[in-house]
């Protein structure tokens, strides 16, 4: 029930009314802002049922594509492609927030239109090809924190079909799981692992996992405070059971009065999010 949002399908057709542009993703924000007491809030921004896609542009050889939405009271994304003669990916995500929404701000001391535009952290994919993420992704700056999932997009598409070929992101593809009883290290969110064959001797049964201490602070103060231990199960033929250690993991996220995100990371990539 963390992520209660409404997907997002974009399909911008050229002049002959071909298809130029492909887009069906979920997002979130989580936003941080002042109110009118001087302490900080943090503002979950889900998208309505009702979203506008003006602006959107089908892009060519010289000319950048672009996914624009508005949704909500004022409140607006987009995310601009370019294209070489093999490759596409994005480029800045420009994302817009209206603080006079007092639904979603009620008390924010500043008023108005927010803008924050960042580096979008896709890897270029081949013309002709489908991205697809299924996992969550985090992309985080300026008090915002914006959240995507169930992302399948293609700018540029040629002759108003969609590819069948699919990229995935990394998060999407499965790895090998080494001869070596796995680590923390080499484990990411929502990655399958594919077991090495049975050994002939029985493994040895996986101790429980040690507690760790997970806390996040807003100053000076602690915000957040989680003492557990965690142990991962991944599904398949014959389950794998991997324990968190908490000397090599760290926390991240954000807190405020109504929401929180607690991140814990192996200092390679998350290995789980609450």
């Amino acid at each position: 029930g963390f992520f209660q949002s409404y997907a997002v399908e974009v399909d911008i057709k050229d002049a002959s009314n071909a298809t130029c542009l492909y887009a069906e993703w979920m997002m979130r924000f989580l936003i941080k802002y002042e109110t009118n007491s001087s302490d900080y809030k943090i503002a979950a921004l889900n998208l309505t049922s009702s979203v506008t896609h003006n602006g959107s542009v089908c892009g060519n050889d010289t000319q950048a594509a672009l996914v624009a939405v508005q949704f909500g009271e004022g409140h607006s994304w987009s995310v601009n492609f370019t294209k070489t003669n093999e490759t596409y990916q994005a480029d800045f995500i420009t994302f817009t927030y209206n603080t006079n929404d007092t639904a979603v701000f009620p008390d924010a001391k500043r008023k108005g239109p927010v803008t924050i535009v960042v580096k979008d952290t896709m890897h270029p994919v081949r013309l002709n090809n489908v991205f697809v993420c299924h996992n969550t992704d985090f992309l985080e700056a300026e008090n915002v924190t914006q959240v995507f999932w169930n992302v399948t997009l293609q700018p540029f598409v040629q002759n108003g079909t969609i590819s069948k070929k699919e990229s995935r992101c990394r998060a999407d593809i499965p790895t090998s799981t080494p001869t070596v009883p796995p680590t923390t290290a080499n484990v990411t969110t929502a990655s399958t692992t594919t077991l090495s064959p049975a050994p002939t001797t029985a493994p040895k049964p996986v101790e429980n996992p040690d507690t760790g201490n997970y806390s996040l602070k807003s100053g000076n103060k602690t915000c957040l405070l989680a003492t557990v231990g965690l142990q991962l199960n991944v599904s398949q033929d014959k389950p794998l059971l991997i324990n968190i250690n908490p000397k090599t993991t760290s926390a991240d996220g954000t807190c405020g009065n109504k929401t929180a995100t607690l991140k814990l990371n192996d200092g390679n990539s998350t290995l789980i999010g609450f």
